[in-house]
């Protein structure tokens, strides 16, 4: 008990004398930076010129490891996207295993395995090293590329293209890259569907044999080894890749626009807009400014304490996030602001992004705004240095960059040096809100005309998904005076066969087949008079989703998960389950007003704009038969677009049509095509359970 209490009031004195002598209005200073110790890294070359960095780390007995070409290849030109193909070929075998022996070994051993255009890292458990050395050495040297994979990887990446030229992010990076760096630099490249279909295999082959090669390649070996163990499996496995001369592009030298320019893509019903202001920087890894633009950036818009962030999300709600960044690159660094909000606040986002961008320009950081800043990101410097890949690519860095070898050293303590007014002239260099990009995805009808005064010439410049530049649709035109979107309506209804021969339809059975993303599917649609429903679609085996309605109830399954259809689910399920809801419309609470004539595919189309409790959608239907052939609808997610072609007669309906030919795009594309109809057959009532 003694010893309790003598310890106790030792404490209580302890404090009292340390409240005495801290003042807590004044904020602590900082501490000198820590000294920053790397770690264990030797180096060596192989007679081939493979530059070899071991990094020595014994807590658990694993390897990484990781090569990495430092090329600048041929341009891709008209084959742009091949690149990224061979990256996926060079694990479909090789002249010493095919595909699937390649898996199997790389599977038996428990390793991963991963290619690039530029490089490939795998690991494995230590005991496992010497075959994960041989693997990766054989598909480094004996890459055997087949054509029926290439068609493959082609047939994906036209789904996958098509699926994204919906997809607003995708499309923002699209034309971000082309505007930033044009088509004679490699990172202005953007693969498109003519591109893709003109990759032969022997384009790809000549790229590997050309830029695979030893004497432009770094490795990186991280783990459980020392030099003395890994240097003769590298001799005895990569000893023997042949050294060549490598083939080195020249490549235009982007330049930010003397003036700022708006660039504006159409997404068609876009409830919201994806904005960067973006242009290409000249800063290059470990130079003089490098630190202090990343404190600038940090600052600007480095993450969730960034101004943008907290200007754009916590002040005015404008978006789940906005932030920016300032790369470093070898080539040619980019800066770019990102925000993504509705469609009312995209210009009122572009004007408070360009004033940030200013503010951090004309007005010194506070002290307190810069040294948390300055803390956040030491943190994550040193978190990062746990990471022992992370030490092999800094002594990778230093010796491609040509960096001071003392440069991670004394990164904390260069970091922490970095003042007020090195943040504002690093700012007054690199971010220039006169002289970007202003690259806006949305709607063209509600957006496009309120960002005309960001744009210093006053024009907008218009650029398809794929950033190819492209004139913008003309407005619609006037439709004829007497003619209204309703009476359009009734033209598609006698187009489709007319009032009598629908409602002499009782039962409809539609069989179609479909795709999505190289994915085989079966569409099975059951109506019944007057509104019972059965869909089910099908792929890979099973039942991928399910909805059935019996005219007063239903359920929905999907993913193993049944649910009760209730509310809007419900109300959807009863008007899909409606044979003849064409004919009566208001039934469901739908309204139609004809906005003029545009064009579709150089044909006229009325563009009808139809509204529901489901809200907005627009029709587009053929001037000249009547049919329906596109409708856009608007969601909160963004836009739902299904196209239909291929219209015939159904046998025995005495001239009702459907169409044979649909695609639905919702992010992935799904294209369906009708394989069987049966009208009629008496189909029975347990059908809808």
């Amino acid at each position: 008990m003694k010893k309790t209490t003598l310890s106790i009031l030792f404490c209580a004195a302890a404090l009292s004398a340390g409240a005495q002598s801290l003042d807590r209005s004044q904020r602590p200073k900082p501490g000198p930076a820590p000294e920053i110790k790397l770690g264990k890294t030797e180096s060596f070359s192989l007679p081939n010129g493979l530059k070899v960095f071991v990094v020595e780390n014994h807590k658990l007995p694993t390897l990484a490891v990781s090569i990495q070409l430092d090329i600048r290849p041929e341009l891709e030109g008209e084959m742009a996207g091949y690149r990224e193909m061979m990256s996926e070929l060079l694990l479909s075998g090789t002249k010493n295993r095919s595909k699937d022996e390649l898996n199997k070994e790389i599977d038996f051993i428990g390793a991963n395995i991963n290619t690039s255009d530029d490089g490939m890292s795998g690991s494995s458990l230590k005991k496992h090293g010497e075959k994960l050395f041989e693997l990766m050495a054989d598909i480094a040297m004996n890459s055997d590329f087949k054509q029926e994979e290439l068609d493959k990887i082609k047939t994906r990446t036209l789904s996958g293209l098509e699926a994204s030229e919906n997809e607003p992010d995708a499309m923002l990076n699209n034309v971000s890259a082309v505007v930033n760096f044009g088509k004679q630099h490699p990172y202005g490249e953007v693969a498109n569907k003519e591109t893709v279909q003109k990759i032969t295999l022997d384009r790809v082959k000549k790229y590997y044999s050309s830029y695979f090669r030893p004497n432009v390649a770094y490795m990186a070996v991280v783990g459980d080894v020392t030099v003395a163990e890994v240097k003769p499996l590298l001799e005895k496995y990569f000893g023997r890749w042949a050294k060549a001369m490598v083939p080195v592009a020249k490549y235009s030298d982007p330049k930010a626009p003397s003036t700022r320019r708006v660039v504006f893509v159409p997404r068609e019903a876009a409830v919201q807009s994806v904005i960067n202001v973006t242009y290409p920087v000249d800063l290059k890894p470990g130079a003089p400014d490098a630190i202090k633009a990343r404190v600038a950036n940090s600052i600007l818009g480095g993450g969730s304490n960034g101004r943008l962030f907290l200007n754009l999300r916590e002040k005015h709600g404008w978006t789940y996030g906005s932030y920016s960044s300032l790369s470093q690159d070898d080539l040619k660094g980019t800066f770019t602001a990102y925000a993504k909000g509705r469609n009312v606040v995209t210009d009122s986002s572009v004007q408070e992004i360009l004033a940030e961008m200013n503010t951090l320009r004309t007005k010194p950081v506070g002290k307190e705004e810069l040294q948390n800043h300055i803390v956040n990101m030491s943190g994550a410097f040193a978190i990062a240095l746990e990471n022992p890949g992370t030490v092999a690519q800094y002594a990778i860095n230093i010796e491609r960059y040509k960096m001071p070898k003392d440069y991670y050293q004394n990164y904390l303590k260069n970091l922490a040096a970095v003042t007020a007014q090195d943040v504002q002239s690093v700012a007054q260099k690199y971010i220039h809100p006169d002289q970007a990009n202003v690259v806006v995805v949305g709607s063209k009808d509600d957006v496009a005309k309120t960002l005309t005064r960001f744009a210093s010439n006053g024009k907008l410049e218009y650029f398809d998904p794929y950033g190819r530049e492209i004139k913008p649709a003309a407005p619609a035109a006037a439709a004829p005076a007497n003619l209204t979107g309703a009476d359009v309506v009734k033209k598609y209804v006698a187009a489709i066969g007319g009032e009598k021969v629908i409602n002499s339809i009782k039962d409809i059975k539609t069989v179609s087949k479909g795709s999505v993303q190289g994915m085989e599917l079966t569409v099975t649609e059951t109506k019944k008079a007057p509104n019972k429903l059965k869909f089910v679609m099908e792929g890979m085996g099973m039942v991928l989703q399910k909805k059935v309605f019996d005219g007063n109830k239903g359920y929905e399954e999907a993913q193993g998960q049944k649910a009760e259809l209730e509310g809007d689910d419900l109300e959807e399920a009863r008007e899909d389950a409606d044979i003849y809801a064409d004919l009566h419309p208001e039934k469901y609470g739908k309204t139609y007003n004809l906005k003029g004539i545009e064009k579709l595919d150089g044909n006229d189309v009325y563009a009808v704009e139809e509204t529901s409790k489901k809200g907005k959608a627009t029709n587009y239907y053929d001037v000249k038969s009547g049919l329906l052939l596109k409708t856009v609808q608007s969601t909160e997610n963004g836009s739902v677009i299904q196209e239909y072609a291929d219209y015939k007669e159904v046998p025995g309906t005495n001239g009702y049509k459907i169409p044979y030919s649909m695609k639905v795009t919702a992010g992935p594309v799904v294209t369906i095509s009708v394989q069987s109809v049966e009208v009629n057959k008496g189909i029975d009532d347990s059908e809808f359970q």
